[in-house]
């Protein structure tokens, strides 16, 4: 069950990175130079209550200097670059193995 859901975490992330890299490829493609959407424009547009949220909530449990010079790198970072990492570190997690002596073992 576990499994599923983090699969279905990695699912929704890589869809949102496709999306954000389409508009950031459309957008490039009509100004006829590369535009690189960060991740804190994207998400204060599409929800800029819950970048409120968060860093109040980073800076208040965790520690002041976890938001300043992580976060804010992160959210510095382009969107679909971003997205697609926690696609991937979500899809990892989920991973299973197959056996190492085979499947027709004991």
């Amino acid at each position: 069950m576990i499994r599923f859901i983090l699969k279905a975490i990695s699912l929704i992330a890589l869809v949102i990175a496709v999306m954000a890299g389409t508009i950031d490829a459309i957008q490039s493609v009509s100004a006829s130079e590369p535009v690189v959407t960060p991740l804190a424009v994207a998400w204060s547009t599409a929800s800029p209550e819950t970048i409120a949220l968060v860093a109040d909530g980073i800076m208040r449990n965790l520690h002041p200097y976890a938001w300043d010079p992580a976060a804010m790198w992160v959210l510095s970072q382009p969107a679909f670059a971003v997205l697609l990492g926690v696609s991937l570190f979500f899809w990892v997690i989920a991973y299973k193995r197959r056996p190492v002596a085979g499947r027709f073992t004991a």
